[in-house]
């Protein structure tokens, strides 16, 4: 079973999100994500300063069975790509919730309150 952190949000695209103090969302891949794609072997993290839309794929992760896009779960300007992931991709494997991939500050009216609750991810990663 994977595990679901309970103070984080989720997308339906098996990645995590969460809400920092200054307002921007911090992103990383679920422990499901992590299970289904195997031994992560390559980060592509996005172009700091890119404007996004929710769901505009900004990146890719690549394992050592598929490579898979890296979607905005907000809308708003991507504001940093974490060099640890790019550097160390092979962490996420060990802790997908303890490597963040990058942080976009929402647009006016965006948030990350449309995202799945950690109930509502158990749910869709159960069945």
């Amino acid at each position: 079973m994977s595990t679901v952190p309970k103070d984080l949000k989720y997308t339906d695209d098996h990645e995590w999100a969460r809400v920092e103090a200054d307002g921007t969302v911090t992103v990383g891949i679920t422990d499901h994500a992590q299970k289904q794609l195997g031994d992560v072997v390559f980060v592509d993290l996005p172009m700091v300063g890119k404007k996004v839309e929710a769901g505009d794929v900004v990146g890719m992760i690549e394992s050592v069975k598929v490579a898979t896009d890296l979607f905005a779960p907000v809308s708003g300007e991507l504001t940093v790509a974490n060099q640890d992931a790019l550097d160390n991709p092979d962490e996420l494997n060990d802790d997908p919730y303890g490597l963040w991939l990058f942080r976009i500050k929402p647009g006016e009216g965006d948030s990350a309150a449309n995202l799945l609750s950690a109930a509502q991810y158990t749910k869709l990663i159960s069945g």
